[in-house]
């Protein structure tokens, strides 16, 4: 006689980190799985341009690479980068103005990992962080990850206002600023250099640290550079000043680096260890080969110059395809634009219906740290050529005059 055995109970098992099931996705990453298809214009990524990538020359970097050093290029390397590319870039940011060593740099996994560490190295749980309304969008991941209460510093077309900026460090007494003062993401604005210098004032008199984010800043089609925040009396020994290959090298080499000051920059080194031990060597061989064999700024020079033709085709085609009474602005450089539907329309759930014509973009409320103007949108104009440009906003517009019909 065969005795059953008890079935087994099974208990759950621990549940996720409250972090991790507080925290949400990126809504451009959800936004892009769903128009992925072909088909879709898709103004939502930021999503660099591939067929203006100088894919040659960076397959002659990796092939140099390994041909020459291949023990060197596939072995581990030292957490805080590569000394030739360390080098390179501190090389090309003295080049620009700002006095800058190898030892300064610390390369990072695309300028999203420099965020990362920041707050690791930086954050506490409840501090307070700063920033620009509306942020971009993973800065916002990233230091809600970290447990930081984030508040928004209000301003306006010229960007962050610093006697807003001044009031707010006094009465939330915040660890950090975080900023992208050259062609934002979302809104494609630039802050002029009298702001720059005031915000260098206020961080050194009253006491914190400024993050300024630059991945954009080569992509000028107009005027004249702006100086960086990092380079204004009083701020070079509290601001961090992060960059980024992804927009004018490939964003698929991840390849981003940071310069800080030395007790910040080693925090961020151990953090570092203990993420991914380095930033995969190969890659940074290959980028400091590059650097040394092509003329990076003249390639630069020619994304630009097709960037800016891609802007102006949307500039031209906006007011077919937005709502009267729609407003935008007019970026310098970059790969965003900005715009605002009339009060009362919301982005977000005008979107479905958008989608529907094969066409995307991001709704403004997610970049809000604090309320949003559910009324505004972001268009990314580099990924596609003037003509595709021209029916992407032709789509949009269908999209949008149907679901306001239906709203």
């Amino acid at each position: 006689m065969t005795v059953a055995e008890p079935a087994l109970s099974s208990a759950p098992v621990p549940p996720l980190a409250a972090r991790a099931r507080v925290i949400g996705g990126s809504p451009v990453r959800d936004i892009l799985a769903v128009t992925a298809r072909p088909e879709v214009v898709n103004f939502a990524g930021g999503l660099p341009a591939p067929e203006l990538f100088d894919a040659e020359g960076i397959a002659a970097a990796y092939r140099a690479v390994l041909a020459e050093q291949p023990g060197r290029a596939l072995q581990y390397s030292t957490t805080e980068g590569e000394p030739v590319l360390r080098e390179a870039l501190a090389a090309r940011t003295r080049a620009r103005g700002l006095p800058t060593a190898a030892d300064d740099i610390l390369v990072t996994t695309g300028s999203q990992q420099a965020l990362s560490l920041l707050a690791t190295a930086l954050l506490e749980p409840g501090d307070t962080v700063l920033v620009e309304e509306p942020c971009y969008l993973a800065a916002l991941q990233a230091f809600g990850f970290a447990g930081a209460r984030i508040v928004a510093v209000p301003g306006d077309a010229d960007g962050v206002d610093p006697r807003a900026l001044e009031e707010l460090v006094v009465r939330e007494r915040p660890k950090l600023f975080y900023t992208v003062p050259t062609f934002q993401n979302p809104t494609g604005r630039t802050l002029p250099a009298a702001r720059r210098a005031a915000v260098a004032d206020v961080a050194a008199r009253r006491g914190v640290w400024i993050v300024e984010d630059d991945p954009y800043g080569e992509l000028r089609f107009e005027g004249e550079r702006m100086p960086w925040i990092a380079s204004f009396p009083g701020a070079a020994d509290r601001t961090v000043l992060l960059g980024s290959f992804s927009k004018v090298m490939a964003p698929g080499l991840r390849l981003g680096w940071l310069r800080a000051p030395e007790g910040l920059r080693r925090a961020c080194a151990v953090a570092k260890q203990a993420a991914d031990l380095h930033t995969p060597t190969v890659n940074q061989l290959a980028a400091a080969r590059y650097l040394a064999d092509r003329d990076l700024d003249a390639h630069v020079a020619r994304v630009a110059a097709a960037y800016r033709e891609r802007r102006d085709a949307m500039l031209a085609g906006l007011p077919d395809a937005l709502p009267e009474g729609s407003v935008w602005e007019r970026p310098a450089g970059g790969m965003f634009l900005w715009a605002a539907l009339p009060a009362g329309y919301d982005t977000t759930a005008l979107l479905p219906r958008v989608v529907g014509h094969d066409v995307a973009y991001v709704p403004g409320a997610p970049f809000y740290a604090g309320t949003p103007d559910r009324s505004t949108l972001r268009l990314c104009f580099v990924t596609q050529t003037p003509r595709e440009i021209g029916e992407g906003l032709r789509r949009l517009g269908e999209g949008l005059r149907e679901g306001l019909r239906e709203g």
